[in-house]
């Protein structure tokens, strides 16, 4: 009966995780054009007609329409199915891995932002203020109300740990941005990287948050020469590689920085 219920439980996580990634969808497509994400509710890019609610079921609506829209028949981009399949993805490892627990929620939320940071960032090269500053505050504000994140009892000591988070996840970044441009006199990081940074700082600590700093450069070279030799293109989105980078954190941080520290 408990291996049913738990079972039970990994399906309930995968199918909260493909709904909240069908929101990310409308986070990912109207952010950008300043649009609510409430208001009007979710309709075809193509012929603008609201979908209806058989239209709209997160992954399997997607595969009986074949990427179509019900409406018009006009094809729906695959990024669609792509997101819903990895939040669920992700929410599903991250039960796996913590449980049910504040761990689970908050690292949920911060996977989730990350999720829709790296698609926006991808398409349009900007990284939305609402994503970023917004959830610096609520990193700090979750710090205070849940100092278990932080692996303590005391709020204090984790709005603390968050604080300096942010410090040091933006500073990390700013200083990168600084010496990039005197050294290459360009800008060689933007504001939104300096942000997202900060953000990830709030919710994981100032070890993580550095972590995350110098594993992203090993994902953005790998995408970044290939796409500077194929197409010549000068810059990259930083936000991706920023984003692994996090969530990599997530789940090995600790663990690599005992690897690495464990002879000191």
């Amino acid at each position: 009966m408990s291996v049913l219920m738990k079972d039970m439980d990994r399906f309930l996580v995968f199918v909260i995780g493909a709904i909240i990634g069908s929101f990310l969808n409308v986070c990912i497509h109207r952010l950008p054009k300043k649009q609510s994400i409430v208001y009007p509710p979710s309709y075809c890019p193509h012929c603008r007609k609201n979908l209806l609610w058989y239209d709209n079921i997160p992954i399997l609506s997607y595969i009986v329409l074949m990427g179509r829209c019900g409406f018009c028949r006009k094809r729906i981009s695959p990024r669609y199915l792509a997101v819903e399949v990895l939040t669920a993805m992700m929410f599903f490892i991250l039960y796996m891995v913590f449980g049910i627990q504040e761990k689970f929620f908050i690292y949920a939320a911060l996977v989730a932002a990350l999720i829709v940071v790296t698609f926006i960032d991808f398409r349009t090269g900007e990284i939305p203020d609402e994503i970023t500053l917004g959830g610096l505050v609520v990193g700090l504000v979750l710090s205070f109300a849940f100092p278990a994140i932080f692996d303590t009892a005391s709020r204090l000591t984790a709005l603390k740990s968050s604080a300096i988070g942010v410090v040091a996840g933006g500073g990390a970044i700013f200083a990168m941005a600084i010496f990039g441009q005197l050294l290459f006199k360009k800008e060689a990081m933007g504001g939104g990287d300096v942000k997202l940074m900060a953000f990830v700082g709030s919710i994981l600590g100032w070890q993580l948050a550095l972590l995350t700093f110098f594993i992203a450069p090993f994902f953005g070279a790998i995408v970044g020469i290939p796409l500077r030799m194929a197409k010549g293109r000068e810059t990259i989105p930083y936000g991706p590689y920023l984003s692994l980078g996090a969530v990599v954190a997530i789940f090995y941080g600790h663990n690599i920085l005992r690897l690495l520290f464990s002879g000191f």
